[in-house]
């Protein structure tokens, strides 16, 4: 029988043991790689638009300037930061040298809150809005390792070069693979500036904002700095796509490689939740030569075969990859818990001359989200309010409810005029 004084024998024996270093720790634990840093890039609009008094009685820049420093101060030790801006040097109206103004005003790495903090202070509204440039910039800035890569754009206005143009330079930096999230604050409520800068995020999975107040910048800003120091580094699981749907594995939120031959095309099935929305991406790589014209389809499928919602994309010319995705959400109905099988349909139409080798396929990565629909704003167009037969049905109603209106407006004129 053991008895106490041998348990605490053992015990002593042990910590003995380790304190001698005569029991070293596990293999696996002593070879573990350390996890990188993330890096975060903040990009700034310092142009002339910046100047604007409309931000809690102070101009856009000085509200810039401030939320800036509370978040230099509140940087967690282990995130990468640096700043990059647009527009921040060249007052002229050349459009060619107005259009190249992106500069990297703080490098990403360990923050010296002085050092970063005087740098900003030098800022001044000065010149044009080159966006898509500044986000190729704030790319190169992120480069390097396998850390999580997160850029923040903070602007009052849309691009005013036009090339490259920032939603296409979004898709790009998406299908990259490098997983690089770009997040977006507006400050602005402008129409056309708010599609701008929600096309930069979707593209590639981040948040758009808009934002009216200092306080909100700052907290904004430092959320999604925080975020990034959260976020783990995915790296995607091996996958075999089956030749229907019946057969096709089961995946959930995350990130897939397979390859598909020419002509082929591969299913894959998702499990989607009553309130969830389901995000599908794909990217086909040209990873040898192939004819210049070529498409990508995804298409999104239930369990009887019914088409729900497709997304593709096509070009022609030389290329490394081309994207596609799709959204589609499940409303959520009363003692309704029970998941759908929604089937994703994967095809290209990438062709190549006949020396060209056929196996194995071209590489592809599949991105899959699932996202509680109650943890975002209400998307009208994501929901089917822009879906054809539910916009007719909408206005057909209002028309009716305006014509009895109307009707009943005009019986009580003409009974008040022959009363009189």
């Amino acid at each position: 029988m053991i008895t106490k004084k041998r348990l605490a024998a053992g015990a002593l024996g042990l910590l003995a043991a380790l304190a001698c270093g005569l029991i070293s720790p596990p293999a696996a634990l002593a070879d573990e790689p350390a996890k990188e840093s993330p890096k975060v890039e903040l990009v700034l609009d310092v142009s002339g638009s910046m100047r604007a008094r409309d931000v809690d009685g102070m101009s856009r820049m000085a509200a810039a300037k401030q939320a800036f420093n509370e978040v230099l101060d509140a940087v967690p030790q282990e995130v990468q930061l640096g700043i990059r801006t647009l527009g921040a040097t060249y007052p002229g109206k050349d459009r060619v040298v107005g259009c190249r103004d992106s500069q990297q005003l703080y490098p990403v790495g360990p923050v010296d809150r002085t050092e970063a903090k005087t740098a900003v202070a030098t800022l001044r509204p000065t010149g044009w809005t080159p966006i898509g440039l500044a986000l190729r910039g704030a790319s190169k800035d992120l480069s390097g390792g396998n850390a999580t890569r997160r850029i923040v754009l903070i602007t009052d206005g849309e691009d005013s070069c036009g090339r490259p143009d920032p939603c296409d330079v979004a898709r790009e930096l998406a299908a990259d693979g490098t997983h690089l999230v770009v997040d977006t604050l507006g400050l602005t409520l402008d129409r056309k500036v708010r599609e701008q800068l929600s096309c930069i995020a979707e593209a590639t999975g981040g948040t758009y904002t808009a934002v009216q107040h200092t306080d909100q910048l700052s907290t904004r800003i430092k959320q999604l700095v925080r975020r990034s120091a959260d976020a783990p580094v995915e790296t995607p699981a091996a996958v075999e796509g089956a030749r229907a749907c019946r057969a096709a594995p089961s995946l959930g939120a995350g990130l897939y490689t397979d390859r598909e031959g020419f002509g082929e095309r591969r299913w894959y099935q998702v499990q989607v939740k009553p309130g969830q929305e389901l995000r599908a991406g794909v990217s086909v790589g040209a990873d040898r030569a192939v004819d210049p014209n070529y498409g990508v389809l995804v298409r999104a499928v239930d369990a009887g075969g019914r088409e729900l919602v497709r997304g593709q994309e096509s070009g022609n010319g030389r290329t490394d990859v081309v994207s596609a995705g799709l959204r589609y959400p499940i409303a959520e109905k009363e003692d309704d818990e029970e998941a759908r099988t929604i089937c994703l349909e994967v095809t290209h139409s990438f062709s190549a001359p006949p020396s060209v080798k056929r196996s194995p396929g071209l590489p592809v990565e599949l991105a899959i989200d699932l996202v509680d629909t109650d943890d975002r704003p209400m998307d009208a167009a994501a929901f089917g309010l822009g879906r054809g037969w539910v916009l007719l049905a909408v206005l057909t109603v209002t028309g009716l409810l305006a014509g009895l209106l109307w009707g009943w407006l005009a019986r009580w004129r003409i009974t008040i005029w022959r009363s009189n």
